[in-house]
This record gives structure tokens, C-alpha cells and sequence, in this order.
């Protein structure tokens, strides 16, 4: 870590003496930056922009413009939110915002770390800001845009001496026909930058990318071909799209670079330029056996293993293809974007000690088949939706789906369509074949509502008739549709203070409070070592791996402010961090955010959180004279903790106080 720290700096010194040459003679050597952005810097050069200017470049846009182009772009927005969504869940608490622009350096939508996304703001880093490189100068979004290629920019290599704590990993995205509609970025501050982050843009943009293949190709015949068959169904097989016709529609870029061909060399040409064989002879034998690879050569002799997905046609005499089949495969949904929880997690799996978790868990059970909506409230990654998760697979619904709906993570104009669904033609943008909601989605299972209190109030009205009625009406459809739902809500609000302010529903709220469990916050329960447990052998994919004592007090003094999400997180990267010969997490497999946080936490406690029991201590010592009031807490800790064995938890619980609590007396004494 510290030879990490030694080469940042090192490329910052570079870029800085990059800098001094470039504006004192115009160019420089090419070693000291890359080509594109020595590009860049060549182009906001010539256009005159300035280094030093002040504050934000360009106001935002106006909210009813910035829904108008989020409504432009609605399906950039609903294939990438996703990814964004799952990329964020893996970057949670490292100081970071993951951002959309649309192909113009928009900013359609973000989702980051509140304390950062508060820094980026100052430089306008939010939606509805522009990041074309002509207004902000060199950046990874509007360069990338303009060289249409992955890219990052590090700290001083922005144009803009205000945008230098920055450094950005962006990746653009391409539709099925090669045009660039958008970028991904993910921007942190330069001294937090981690190397992965640049290969994790263009794994997550190409996960992008292939779900917008999978829809605008989806009336095609998908030919996914690759050299190896093991590599069939990820996201480095090349794909080709072909229609009716046997001539190529969209081809993705893994494809071209499989085939070593350009785009123009393989758009609009028969399927038979490319590839060796009758395409309706492939499409039979894969209707026949629709799993087993298919060895074809190409014309220059490559041989490449394929696998047809899509719409396969039926097939007449000959080989030739005579119709479209009744019923299209769906367009593979990929499991990278929506990892299930595994079946496994119940409310019984989740009782691992804490009284409150139990208590949670014991009301839970008893409204299990029941037609009452639960309402699981707590700070957030408090473990709100696994508790949701647990209930499901606890209930007669658990073979029936689990559908989840984040109501802060997505705009509010694309919120009612995600929820209700909407008929084809409804809206711009709308698919021509309509969209399924998902209340429709959840049908006879359960639908899970997460942080309800950011619903906007236009459609809690529309909730609450559908929870009433039982029936869904689609977006631009007259046509109402029965539902049978489980209802569970999440939130980290108090719901009835949004109520009183009227930002919430009073009748919804009562309709959907029918259960209220509260889950305690990670820093005051009572089984952090068990979850630490259950974490590890979860993720540690069958290593036999411990923490060290001195890591796990650690980890019991910490507040731990993202609670488990954090947690998980955090021994997800130490996992990481361990050595093949290592069977032991330390501290020095731990975030330096973390160990500094832990390091700097407060160790003097208010004189109200002094337990009783103390009180109990003699107030004189053997000779006669006056205890201080610190000499009385540290007899009464130290005898508390004899008493128990020196067990931490076992002596907070006698003394009254918290694990953090008396941690922080042990260090203050």
C-alpha cells in the first residue's frame, strides 16, 4: 500500500511538471502524459479556455430541461441504472460517485457518498451539468467523448485547475450499431484513487452495452461466438446480429476484435461473407440443441466456437429459413447486474445473537401468510433489505419472485414507469412492445419497496389505490390487471415525522405500517463477531480464514457509519488483500480510511453514559484518602472485566454501556 502511495505521487509530481512545460512552450515530451490527454490539453489550448477560472464553468441545467433529456435518454437510463446501482454496492463508503452522461457530457443521474457528491457538487459534478470537454476542458467524460475510447484522467491532468482533486475513470457506451450514446465515469478524489477502478468502468460499461444489444437486437437471430467455448455466455464473446435474411445487422465490439475486422466490413453483408455454412442449417441444429456449442470457421480459416440465442426462425427444406418462431427467447438477462441473495438467508439464519435482530425476527414470524405489509425501518445498510429478502423465502411465497424497487436510486420520472409498467408508444423512448412493472412483476410473490420515504408524492396517491384495489393500470393502458402481492416497505426516515412535514401520505402511511421492526444499527449489536463469521464464509469461497483479536476489538470499537454494507465491504477487500500463504486478517488488510477513522475516534465519553455499578466502588483508597471520579470508573471496569474473564461484550452488557462505549474508557484510562 505504501509503494502504491509512493507511485501516485510520483505520477503527480509528472503530471504537475507536465503542466509547467506544456503552458510555457505549447507541447511536451510524450512520455509524461498519455496521447489523449496531450490531445486534449492541445485542444482546450487552441479554444482559448482559461486554467484559472473561477467557480462552476456552467450552471446547470433547469430541472424540467434536465427531466426532458432524462426522458430523451429513459433507455440509456433504465439499462445502465442497474449497473450503476450494483457497481455502487461494491464501492459503497470509499468516497466516490458513479456518474451517467448522455452523448452530448450530460450528467443524466449519479449515486455516491454523500460526503463526496457534496465536494463534486462545488464543481458541478451532478445532474444536469455539462462535461463537454468545451466547457470543462480536458475531463473523462467530455475527452472520452471526443476520442471515443476508455479513459482516465488523474488529478492535475484536468484542464481546470479546480477540477484537479478529481481523478475519473470513464468508459463510453455504444449502442448495437456502434454509435456513442453515452459515457460511464466514476470520479473519486485523487488521493483515494485505486488502481482497479479504471478496468471496473469498462467491465461495467460493457455490461451496459450488452444489455442495449440484447434489447434493440431482440427480433434478431444473436450468433455469440468466441476461440475458446468456455467463454460463450460472458461478456468477452463477440456477437452478431442477424436477421430473417441471413444479413448482419449489429455486430458488438467484442466481435470485431475477434474477427479482426472493422465495422464496415461486417455490417450489412450475409451472414456466409463471414462465416462458412447455411445459417438455417446452424439455426436448426441449435433449436435442436440449444446448449451445445458449434465449432464454424470463418472465410479466413479462424475457427470459432458459437452458440444462437435470440430469435431463432424455423427452418424449411434445404436449410433455408422460412418464418419467425411463435415464441422469441427473451434477451438473457445477465446475472452480474442483479445478484439474487442466496435461498439460503431466512429469518431463522438471520438470528445470530443480538436480542434486538431476535425480537425483529419473532414479530416478523408471526404475520408470515398473512395479508399485513411490513414496514422494516433502520439506518441505511442496516441489513434492510436481506431482512425483506429472509421473510420471503420464510414465507408460502418463496418459490413465487422477490421483486425489489429502490425509490431514491431512481429519477423521479422514471420511478411510476418502473413501478406500474407502461404500454407500448406511451411515452418518447417507450419500447414498442410496452414494459412489465414491477407490481405486475411480483405477481404472487413479494415486492419490496426500499427507502419508501423518497417516493414522490404524486405517486403514493397511485400506490395506495393499487394496494387497496388490488390492480395495476399500466402506463397509456386503460386496461386494470389483478395483482397478488406481499408487501414489504424499507426506509431509514421516520416516516411519521415525513408525514407531519406533508411529505408523505398519512393514509398510505397507515396502510403500509401494518408491522413495524426496527433493525439496530451494526455499532449497537450485540453479535458483531458472529456476522464477521458468517461474512467470511460467505465471501471467502472456502478458505478457512480468521480475524485477529487485535483486528476484532478493532472492529468493536469502530462506529462502523455504513453499518453492514460496510462491514461486508471492508472484509471483502481484506479478503482480497490476503496472500495465498495468509489465513489471518490483520490490520494491515484493512482500509487505511478505516484505520484512520478508528485511530482519530473520540475517547472521551460524556460523564451521563457513566453506568451505575460504578457508583457502587468504595470512594476511598486503602489509606484513607478521596477517590477521583477516574480512579472509581477504572476499579469499577477493571473489576467488571475480571469478574467476566475479560470478555469485552460480557462486560459491557454488565456495566450498561456499549462495546464503543467502553472501548473508549479503556483508552482514555
Amino acid at each position: 500500500m505504501r509503494q502504491a502511495l509512493v507511485a501516485e505521487d510520483a505520477r503527480t509530481l509528472r503530471i504537475l511538471k507536465a503542466r509547467q512545460l506544456f503552458f510555457q512552450r505549447g507541447d511536451l515530451p510524450g512520455e509524461l502524459l498519455s496521447t489523449e490527454v496531450l490531445r486534449s490539453w492541445q485542444r482546450c489550448h487552441r479554444s482559448g479556455i482559461e486554467t484559472a477560472v473561477r467557480g462552476v464553468a456552467a450552471d446547470p441545467v433547469a430541472e424540467q430541461v434536465l427531466k426532458q433529456e432524462q426522458d430523451r435518454s429513459r433507455s440509456l437510463i433504465s439499462y445502465a441504472l442497474p449497473v450503476m446501482e450494483h457497481v455502487y454496492e461494491h464501492i459503497h463508503d470509499s468516497g466516490c460517485v458513479v456518474v451517467l452522461a448522455d452523448s452530448n457530457g450530460l450528467l443524466l443521474h449519479s449515486l455516491g457518498d454523500p460526503d463526496f457528491v457534496s465536494r463534486a457538487q462545488r464543481v458541478a459534478l451532478q445532474p444536469g451539468s455539462s462535461w463537454d470537454e468545451s466547457v470543462r476542458g480536458t475531463n473523462a467524460i467530455g475527452t472520452a467523448l471526443v476520442e471515443e475510447r476508455p479513459l482516465e484522467v488523474f488529478g492535475a491532468e484536468h484542464f481546470l485547475d479546480h477540477n484537479g482533486f478529481l481523478t475519473c475513470s470513464s468508459a463510453p457506451l455504444r449502442d448495437s450499431y456502434g454509435n456513442v450514446i453515452g459515457v460511464l465515469d466514476i470520479s473519486t478524489d485523487f488521493r483515494r484513487y485505486q488502481p482497479h477502478t479504471f478496468g471496473l468502468v469498462r467491465m461495467s460499461a460493457q455490461m451496459v452495452e450488452r444489455r442495449l444489444f440484447d434489447f434493440e437486437q431482440s427480433r434478431q437471430i444473436l450468433v455469440c461466438f468466441h476461440s475458446r467455448d468456455d467463454y460463450l455466455g460472458t461478456l468477452g464473446e463477440g456477437v452478431l446480429a442477424v436477421n430473417g435474411d441471413g444479413f448482419i445487422s449489429a455486430v458488438n465490439v467484442s466481435g470485431l476484435e475477434l474477427l479482426g475486422l472493422r465495422r464496415q466490413e461486417v455490417m450489412n453483408r450475409d451472414f456466409s461473407v463471414i462465416f462458412e455454412g447455411v445459417l438455417g442449417r446452424l439455426v436448426d441444429q441449435a433449436r435442436r440443441e440449444p446448449e451445445r456449442p458449434i465449432a464454424l470457421r470463418t472465410r479466413e480459416g479462424k475457427t470459432f466456437y458459437v452458440r444462437l440465442r435470440g430469435n431463432l426462425p424455423a427452418v424449411g427444406a434445404g436449410g433455408r429459413v422460412i418464418g419467425v418462431a411463435e415464441e422469441p427467447i427473451r434477451p438473457v438477462r445477465l446475472p452480474e447486474v442483479q445478484p439474487a441473495e442466496p435461498a439460503e438467508i431466512t429469518l431463522e439464519s438471520l438470528c445470530t445473537g443480538d436480542p434486538r435482530i431476535q425480537a425483529a425476527v419473532d414479530r416478523a414470524r408471526r404475520v408470515i401468510g398473512r395479508d399485513i405489509p411490513i414496514l422494516i425501518q433502520g439506518e441505511s445498510g442496516a441489513g434492510k433489505e436481506i431482512f425483506a429478502k429472509a421473510f420471503h423465502n420464510s414465507s408460502p411465497r418463496r418459490d413465487r419472485p422477490f421483486v425489489a424497487l429502490n425509490c431514491a436510486a431512481i429519477p423521479e420520472n422514471l420511478i411510476e414507469s418502473e413501478l406500474f409498467g407502461y404500454q407500448g408508444g406511451a411515452f418518447t423512448g417507450a419500447r414498442k412492445e410496452g414494459a412489465v412493472g414491477k407490481i405486475q412483476q411480483a405477481h404472487g410473490g413479494t415486492l419490496f419497496l426500499d427507502e419508501i420515504g423518497d417516493m414522490p408524492l404524486a405517486l403514493q396517491a397511485r400506490l395506495l389505490r393499487v394496494l387497496q384495489e388490488r390492480c395495476v393500470t399500466p402506463l397509456g393502458s386503460g386496461k386494470t390487471i389483478p395483482v397478488d402481492i406481499a408487501l414489504v416497505c424499507a426506509t431509514h426516515r421516520r416516516l411519521r415525522d415525513e408525514v407531519a412535514r406533508g411529505a408523505f401520505r398519512e393514509d398510505l402511511y397507515f396502510r403500509l405500517n401494518g408491522l413495524s421492526v426496527t433493525l439496530p444499527p451494526l455499532r449497537e449489536r450485540a453479535d458483531l463477531r458472529q456476522l464477521v463469521h458468517n461474512i467470511i464464509g460467505a465471501e471467502a469461497e472456502g478458505r478457512a480464514v480468521q480475524v485477529s483479536e487485535s483486528t476484532m476489538r478493532l472492529f468493536e470499537a469502530y462506529p462502523w457509519p455504513g453499518n453492514i454494507r460496510q462491514l461486508t465491504s471492508v472484509l471483502r477487500v481484506a479478503l482480497a488483500l490476503l496472500d495465498d500463504d495468509e489465513s489471518e486478517i490483520n490490520e494491515c488488510h484493512l482500509l487505511e480510511d478505516l484505520l484512520e477513522a478508528a485511530s482519530d475516534a473520540p475517547i472521551v465519553a460524556p460523564m451521563a453514559e457513566m453506568p451505575a455499578s460504578a457508583a457502587m466502588v468504595r470512594p476511598l483508597m486503602p489509606g484513607g484518602e478521596m477517590v477521583s471520579l477516574e480512579e472509581m470508573e477504572r476499579q469499577a471496569i477493571q473489576r467488571t472485566l475480571e469478574a467476566v474473564g475479560g470478555n469485552i461484550s460480557a462486560a459491557a452488557r454488565k456495566l450498561g454501556i456499549s462495546r464503543n462505549t467502553l472501548y473508549r474508557r479503556l483508552g482514555q484510562l
